[in-house]
């Protein structure tokens, strides 16, 4: 099963406008021709892929993405305003999928990709275009195409930018929740996020994902636990947030089985996980002494030559700065392809 973001939407494009029935008004002419002009062209609905969006919350809270109405022709032989095009913009790897029958309209895959959804209706005719020999003065006209309407279902494969490392308990669950919109399930018991969960951070103008993974236990590499199948998804991130929890005996030791079953991974599958940035932190600090913690962070500054960050989620005491430095770190990856988040089948 894969992970998706998908949202349902309506997509109309404008109706054309009237065309207009008038005749020329001039001092001393008792009888001027026929001068109404068309309607103008209604808008377009496009789709196109942009690099700054990676989720379709946009369309979660709007489901109906109208556009305008052309504008009606007048006398003069003025045709009416051709109405401004709607483009719906969506993140690379979107498929846009006609919701009655269930076919892939198109794929988005690369940004800057643009697909005609739905064209706008054609503007109607003015009466000067029904004039001929035989009928000087026409009192025709016609209305303008009616618009085009679709039910859209849009789908995107979730993309991660941070993943998340830790023991079962780490505080991973409670930081998302934090953070994020997301709702993971979180409890005081190991194991508690039993399936990969995704929340979308926002910092000032910049939004990434992160992926809260299982914990991981010792020999999850092997098999064991719950993290193995989804170290492969950490692999593919920007870079890792490793938190680590401080109220455990030996934080230190916790710290040192995550690193060891990246570098048991590496070595199995020939990958470079352990290699990823890695941005390490205290948690649940707030059930310590600052005194202890103190010590226990020189511990880890000293032995990873790195000092590490300290934060409470549950107080969020120390969250601003996690994020702001994780904001930096994907900020300078974002060329990079970003991790596709997926669940093996069972």
């Amino acid at each position: 099963m894969k992970f998706l973001d998908e949202a349902v939407i309506t997509a109309r494009s404008g109706t054309g406008g009237a065309g207009c029935v008038s005749f020329r008004r001039e001092k001393f002419v008792e009888y001027g021709g026929p001068d109404g002009g068309n309607g103008g062209k209604g808008g377009d609905v496009w789709v196109e892929c942009v690099n700054n969006l990676n989720t379709l919350i946009d369309y979660r809270y709007t489901q109906l993405f109208k556009a305008a109405t052309g504008g009606h022709g007048s006398g003069r032989n003025r045709t009416g305003a051709a109405a401004e095009d709607l483009t719906l913009f969506v993140p690379p790897g979107t498929e846009v999928i006609d919701d009655e029958t269930g076919d892939v309209v198109v794929d988005m895959v690369k940004v800057g990709q643009r697909h005609l959804l739905l064209p706008g209706g054609r503007g109607g005719r003015g009466n000067l275009s029904f004039k001929s020999s035989t009928n000087q003065a026409p009192r025709q006209f016609t209305p303008g195409v009616p618009a085009q309407e679709m039910k859209v279902r849009l789908r995107l494969k979730l993309l991660a930018d941070i993943g998340l490392l830790g023991m079962p308990n780490a505080g991973k669950s409670t930081f998302v929740s934090a953070v994020t919109r997301a709702k993971p399930k979180i409890a005081d018991y190991a194991f508690t996020t039993l399936h990969p969960a995704l929340g979308l951070v926002r910092k000032d103008s910049m939004e990434f994902l992160v992926a809260d993974l299982p914990g991981l236990i010792e020999g999850a590499a092997d098999g064991h636990g719950l993290g193995h199948r989804f170290l492969k998804h950490v692999s593919r991130c920007a870079g890792v947030l490793h938190l680590v929890d401080v109220t455990q005996e030996e934080p230190w030791k916790a710290y040192k089985t995550i690193r060891k079953e990246l570098g048991v991974y590496d070595e199995d599958f020939g990958s470079e996980l352990s290699a990823l940035p890695e941005v390490v932190v205290l948690t649940k600090t707030d059930l310590m002494f600052e005194d202890e913690v103190t010590a226990i962070a020189k511990e880890f500054a000293k032995k990873t030559k790195t000092k590490p960050l300290v934060m409470s989620a549950a107080t969020r005491a120390g969250i601003d700065p996690v994020v702001e430095t994780l904001a930096a770190l994907v900020a300078a990856k974002r060329g990079q392809q970003p991790m596709e988040v997926e669940e093996e089948a069972e």
